[in-house]
This record gives C-alpha cells, structure tokens and sequence, in this order.
C-alpha cells in the first residue's frame, strides 16, 4: 500500500499525517482510511489532536508539546500506563488503544485513546451551555469521582510503583522552594513566611492515593450533569489525597468574589466550597479540618510558579514581553503569597 493512500486534508502542526495514518492502521484493524486530523488543544502542555476517520470514528492522539521540552514532564509512555491503569477503577477515563515510542513517527511519543463526547468547561460561554441542574449535578459527580479516585488500590491497577508515596508535602515544599529560590527576583516577606509555616504545620499525611495533581473543571469531560472523563494526567503522582482537594477549592471562585464574572463557578448554579468539602469527607471518611492548610500550599505553589513566569519575562531580551504587563504578573505572584499565608493562618499552629 502506497503512502498516498494515508494522506489527509489536514495540515496540522505536530502531526505527520502519513506516517501516523500508516502506524494507526497497524494498531486499530478496523480504521476506515482517509483520517482527518484536528487539534484540541495548544501551548506549552501536552497537546491533544482529535482524529476521524472516513467512517466517522473518532479518537484523541496525545504528545508532548513542539519545540524544546523538558521531555520527563511530558512522558507519554507514563500518562498513557496511568490513565489505561485507572481505566480499572471507577473512574471516568478515556479508553486506551497504544503508545507509540517511535519518535520518527511524528517527531515524539504518543498515544491514542478514545474521543469522548460532552464540554470541556474552560470558559463562561461554555460553561452556560449547562442547565442549573446540570451545575449542580456536575458538582456533585466531581466530588464523588475524586473520593473515588483517592479510593482506588494503588496496587490492584498496577500503579504502586508509579512513585514514592509517602511524605508528599514535603517533597513537594523542597521541590517547589528551589523553584522560588532560583527564581527570586525581589524579596516577598509573605513566601518567605509561608513557607516557614507550611513546615511547622503540616499535618501528617493519612495513607497515600492517587494525587491527580491539576483536578478541575477545565480538565474533564462532561454531559448531562456527569463527568465523562477526567483528562490531562501529566502531574499525576502517588501522596496525599487532600492536596488533591486543597486545589480544587482553590479553583472554585463563588459568585461575588473577585474575579467571578470571568469564571465558570461564578456564573452560578455549581454548588459552594463549603458543599463540595462536606460531600467529600462523607464520601471519603477523611476529616477536613486542616483543609486550609492544603489549600495555602496550593496558593504558595502557585504563587512559586508564577515566579519562574514573571522571571523568564523579566529576563527576556527578545522583545517577546511587548504587551505583556509585568507589574500586574509581579503583583499576582503577591496576592498568591498572601493568600497562602492567611489560608495557612486560618488553620492554627
């Protein structure tokens, strides 16, 4: 079969459309050629294509993104073993068909898993396509699915040695204060002291469970008031379940707050922090009272990587920063480090 035979309309960056084709018809027998390839997502994470063939089968190839990368923070040989091994549990995950590690395929690793059907709520025009019970209904199955996952056997789906699963705050407080440290470009008093309270705090960590690391709205699937799929594993690890939690409160901006008529919680009908924390700890049995904890180390991580952001633009020398606000990126590093230490505060010594 000649390769004209695998040639696609479709020009897309990151995809040799030939040479894929070719390889896909190794590994799904019933593929219907031609396969029109488009992408999902773009940036500096890894990136999705949605790929149809002449029958209308849909699926979903996943690679790093282009360019030069940091390739251990973009593995998909290890995303594609974790979501086929948590495709054994009860939550939601597309089907996995294979890896491909041949990077003269298409210029990278990457894997194929099945297309599913239903929104990904990444911003408030999307999000209003939901009905209010919709809202409410999708809020109730994110929490039940992340009990779920921090629920699943480790061992029983083949993950138990995915990584080192106990002292998870404090690898990542090393980890992620070497990241401030190398990028401090002036001194924030608030860092300094919530970092200091992050270790004189922290609760000690209650079993180890699947850390999906990046759990949000923006990273699932959903449909008629169900989570279709969770997606975008890349900082999945093994550790402690509530830092799981603490992010997700984080991302939850309520109506009324600052910033809620830009975000998709705030156009209402999702239910409050207060009722996510109280189905999840039913749910899980897990006691929530140092919650505010995990939820400042999300903030400090947070406000730890928008550092290393703000120091590469400051640095830059390209011309690239024309139109970038640098004070307001300073200043949002701020605002992080102080809402960490107040949410830290609010737990008590």
């Amino acid at each position: 079969m000649g390769l004209r035979h695998f040639m696609s309309d479709s020009n897309v960056p990151g995809i040799d459309s030939n040479k894929v084709s070719a390889w896909l018809t190794n590994l799904l027998p019933d593929l219907k050629l031609p396969i029109e390839f488009s992408a999902l997502t773009g940036g500096l994470s890894n990136l999705s294509y949605k790929f149809v063939d002449h029958s209308g089968a849909a699926y979903v190839l996943r690679r790093p993104p282009l360019g030069d990368v940091l390739q251990s923070a973009h593995d998909m040989v290890r995303e594609h073993r974790i979501v086929s091994a948590v495709a054994k549990g009860p939550v939601p995950v597309p089907k996995t068909h294979g890896v491909c590690e041949d990077v003269s395929i298409t210029g990278a690793p990457f894997y194929v898993m099945d297309y599913v059907e239903g929104l990904v709520l990444t911003d408030v025009d999307i999000a209003q396509k939901l009905s209010v019970e919709d809202r409410a209904g999708v809020s109730q199955h994110l929490v039940e699915v992340l009990a779920d996952l921090h629920d699943t056997d480790i061992d029983a789906i083949g993950l138990g040695d995915l990584a080192r699963k106990e002292g998870y705050i404090s690898r990542q407080l090393k980890r992620w204060t070497r990241q401030w440290e190398a990028t401090k470009t002036h001194e924030i008093p608030e860092m300094d002291e919530a970092i200091r309270l992050l270790h004189e705090r922290m609760p000690e960590q209650i079993g180890a469970a699947i850390v999906h690391g990046d759990y949000r709205l923006g990273n699932m699937i959903v449909a008629d008031g169900k989570v279709q799929a969770v997606l975008d594993w890349e900082l999945c690890t093994l550790g402690d379940p509530l830092a799981d939690l603490g992010y997700l409160l984080n991302t939850w901006v309520e109506p009324g707050e600052p910033g809620s008529e830009i975000h998709i919680i705030g156009i209402g009908g999702f239910w409050s922090r207060n009722e996510l924390c109280d189905a999840y700890a039913q749910a899980s049995g897990k006691d929530l009272s140092q919650i505010n904890y995990y939820r400042g180390f999300s903030s400090w991580r947070m406000a730890a990587i928008d550092q290393g952001v703000y120091k590469r633009y400051f640095d830059d020398t390209t011309g690239k920063t024309v139109g970038i606000d640098l004070e307001e990126k300073k200043a949002n590093v701020l605002r992080r480090a102080r809402t960490a230490l107040d949410l830290i505060n609010s737990v008590g010594p």
